[in-house]
Formats: structure tokens, C-alpha cells, sequence
């Protein structure tokens, strides 16, 4: 009964996950990129305040406050990673390199938790992969020149995403999955601010989210969502399988930039998808028979 609650979370962190990454793509356009961050490091920790304000005081045993620091700082360095890598390089190369969080997130809980998924999943979790590709894929002529430039940089946010994924899991677990996504919240703010301060000035910041106050808060609010969907769901589930699941979100992603976006995507794109959010179910309702 509990890995079925796990296994729904992740679907809902999925879903909330593909209407935000449609919101931050159109939010970092109109407002910017550490700027969207810090919003929804602020929107955030305000929404959950509430809910974490008689549990703060587990924060600053050891050996929570350690697993929250880690954490914090693989999220910060994964995100700093993320916006240069895409700076930098060209999309379609970095959108596939991140994806390699997927693999990584499943070595690291299998190193350090045991969690082995079964070679029926194991294979399932490869057809997700394989999908998430496809889907990131617009042209497969630039694997001709792979490691260009920002090529590195998205291998190594990649490399600290999927251990954000990993200490969000282990977090929930040893605190709770509210404190969890609160903790890091406030500290993606605190990294954000003073680099905003620098480069533009928070007048500029405010002034801009002012103008596009509702984008801001939905974006706000459904990444907040997800990474609380997120974290509710690797208490119950394994972290590996659950960020496969999750990893599908690209899938709404992509719907709502067709609809909405009337971007034109490409036959093997729609094929990854549909392999993708198959196999997501596929794993769903396997892992739950086991």
C-alpha cells in the first residue's frame, strides 16, 4: 500500500514537474535564469513555512544538519553547473547529457542504499532512458562533434543532479520530506540573491516580477510541488525507480510546447515520448506487483 502511494507521488511530481519546466522556460525568458531560481527558492520556502515551523529544531541536530548541507551544496553546484552548461553550449547536446542524471541517481542508491532494481526493471528503466533521448534529440548530426563546447559542463551538472536526486531521497527519509525541500529552498534563495545583487540589482529583480507576478508564482508553486511529490515518494519507493518514473515529466514538457508553443517537433521526439511514458507506467505497476 505504501510503495503504491510512493508510486502515485511520483507520477503527480511527474506531471507538476512538466508544467514547470514549461513555466521556467517562459519565466527565465521574461525575468531570467538565477532570478526564476530565487523566486522559486522564496515562493517556496514561504508556501512551507507553516507546515516545517515546529519541526526547525531537527535541523540543527548533527547529523541532520550534515545530510541538509550536503545536500544544499550538491544543489547549488548543480544548478550553477545546469545554467552554464546551457549558456554555453547548444541545447540539443546539453538536454541529452542531462539526462544522464537517470543512471546516476540508480548507481549511487544501489552503492549506498542496496537499492538493486531487478533486471526486468533494470531493462525497462534503459527503454525510459533510451526514450528521454529521443525526446531531447532534435538532430542526431551533432553527435559528430559530442564534447564541444559546454559539453563538460552538462556531463558534470548531470553528475550532481543525480545526487541531488540521491540526498533528496535520503533526506526525506531521515527528516521528513516537507523540512527536506524547506531546507533547500532557503539556501537555492540565499546562493541566488547575492549573484543577482551583483550582476543586475534585486531593484531590477522585483521590478521584472512585478510585471510577470502570475508566471512567477504558478512557476513558483508547481516546482515546489514537485519536488514535494518527489520527496513524499522516495520514503516509500526506491530512489531509482522513482526518478525514472519521474524523468517522463520531459514528456508533458513537450506536449505543452506543441500546444501551447506550436513548436514543431520531430517524428523520433513524439516515438521517444510515447516509449517513455509507456515504460513509466510499465515500471509503476511492475514495481508494485514485486
Amino acid at each position: 500500500m505504501l510503495l503504491a502511494i510512493g508510486l502515485l507521488c511520483a507520477f503527480l511530481a511527474m506531471i507538476c514537474w512538466g508544467f514547470g519546466d514549461f513555466l521556467i522556460q517562459h519565466s527565465v525568458r521574461k525575468v531570467g535564469d538565477f532570478e526564476t531560481l530565487a523566486f522559486i527558492g522564496i515562493i517556496g520556502a514561504i508556501i512551507l513555512l507553516p507546515f516545517v515551523w515546529s519541526d526547525l529544531p531537527m535541523l540543527f541536530l548533527p547529523q541532520n544538519f550534515a545530510i541538509i548541507l550536503i545536500l544544499c551544496v550538491i544543489t547549488t553546484l548543480a544548478a550553477a553547473f545546469n545554467f552554464e552548461a546551457l549558456k554555453k553550449g547548444k541545447l540539443s547536446v546539453t538536454e541529452v547529457l542531462i539526462e544522464l542524471e537517470l543512471p546516476i541517481t540508480i548507481i549511487l542508491a544501489l552503492l549506498f542504499l542496496g537499492e538493486a532494481p531487478t533486471l526486468f526493471q533494470l531493462g525497462i528503466i534503459a527503454m525510459i532512458f533510451v526514450g528521454l533521448v529521443l525526446i531531447a534529440t532534435r538532430s542526431f548530426k551533432h553527435f559528430k562533434h559530442a564534447f564541444e563546447k559546454g559539453a563538460l559542463l552538462a556531463l558534470i551538472a548531470a553528475f550532481f543532479m543525480g545526487g541531488v536526486n540521491f540526498f533528496v531521497g535520503v533526506s526525506a527519509r531521515e527528516l521528513s520530506p516537507l523540512l527536506t525541500i524547506w531546507a533547500s529552498w532557503i539556501i537555492v534563495a540565499a546562493f541566488c540573491i547575492p549573484i543577482i545583487w551583483r550582476r543586475e540589482g534585486l531593484k531590477k529583480m522585483f521590478r521584472n516580477a512585478g510585471r510577470f507576478k502570475k508566471l512567477v508564482l504558478a512557476t513558483g508553486i508547481f516546482d515546489t510541488l514537485a519536488w514535494l511529490f518527489f520527496a513524499f515518494a522516495v520514503v516509500d519507493a526506491p530512489i531509482g525507480i522513482t526518478t525514472a518514473i519521474t524523468e517522463s515529466y520531459v514528456v508533458l514538457a513537450l506536449i505543452l510546447g506543441v500546444i501551447l508553443n506550436k513548436e514543431k517537433i520531430r517524428p523520433h521526439q513524439y516515438l521517444g515520448a510515447l516509449l517513455a511514458i509507456t515504460c513509466s507506467a510499465i515500471l509503476a505497476v511492475t514495481a508494485t506487483a514485486l
